[in-house]
């Protein structure tokens, strides 16, 4: 947060390597931090303190001892492991065997979409992100539903042309044919999940889903709106 200055001990001149001027500050991230009393045992603010603390007051030295506490401690401890065959697991991270690396669970390579993207959060561990669009678990969940009720519609339509074909035409089977219709294509099927084709309506949870989906559509332009004014 101050200004860092490179010394050149050859010639005793001092040159400006870091300035944070007021419009870099303002730029900076808001920092989001899990209250200490909140933290467990090992989450690096609670198990670092006594490292930072030092830094902070300057006392290296004092620093450099904290931080060999912690390494014994850790290594102690991996050796209590191995020695009983205990199996390390992780709840966040995996080893990577190619690398020798070990790599968080969760990480999200992929390029920020400032047309999808709302939000980017933690919770327990595991980052997610907050998108615009209906998730794709939703989307799949109603798909499945439609394409179900697509097949009974075609197999019901497929046993009235049995029917149709099999005997001597009655009265009884006519009023059938009459009953019976060729389901239209179902390529254009719009957002009203099929109801145009006769469909009867989505399963409990899809209809549940969707009304909190809308609630949430509804919070989501607030926030879209509230995005454009600060852009502007």
């Amino acid at each position: 947060d101050g200004e860092v200055h490179m010394n050149e001990l050859k010639n005793g001149n001092t040159e400006m390597f870091w300035n944070p001027t007021s419009e870099v500050r303002r730029q900076r991230l808001k920092r989001h931090i899990v209250l200490f009393e909140e933290q467990m045992d090992f989450e690096s603010e609670r198990l670092w303190q006594h490292v930072t603390s030092a830094i902070n007051k300057g006392d290296q030295h004092k620093a450099t001892q904290e931080k060999f506490v912690l390494e014994e401690e850790q290594r102690n401890a991996a050796r209590e492991r191995r020695e009983s065959g205990t199996e390390w697991k992780p709840l966040l991270f995996r080893h990577d065997a190619g690398t020798n690396e070990w790599r968080y669970k969760y990480e999200d390579l992929r390029p920020w979409d400032p047309l999808n993207d709302i939000a980017q959060f933690e919770k327990d561990g595991i980052l997610q992100t907050m998108e615009r669009h209906l998730s794709t678990r939703m989307s799949n969940h109603k798909a499945t539903c439609i394409n179900n009720q697509i097949t009974r519609h075609k197999r019901s339509a497929k046993d009235c042309r049995r029917r149709k074909t099999s005997d001597q035409p009655s009265n009884h089977s006519q009023n059938t044919e009459s009953s019976c219709s060729t389901p239209e294509s179902v390529q254009d099927l719009s957002d009203d999940d099929g109801k145009y084709l006769g469909f009867e309506s989505l399963c409990a949870q899809c209809g549940k889903e969707m009304n909190h989906l809308k609630e949430i559509h509804s919070a989501v332009l607030s926030l879209q709106k509230a995005q454009q004014d600060i852009h502007r």
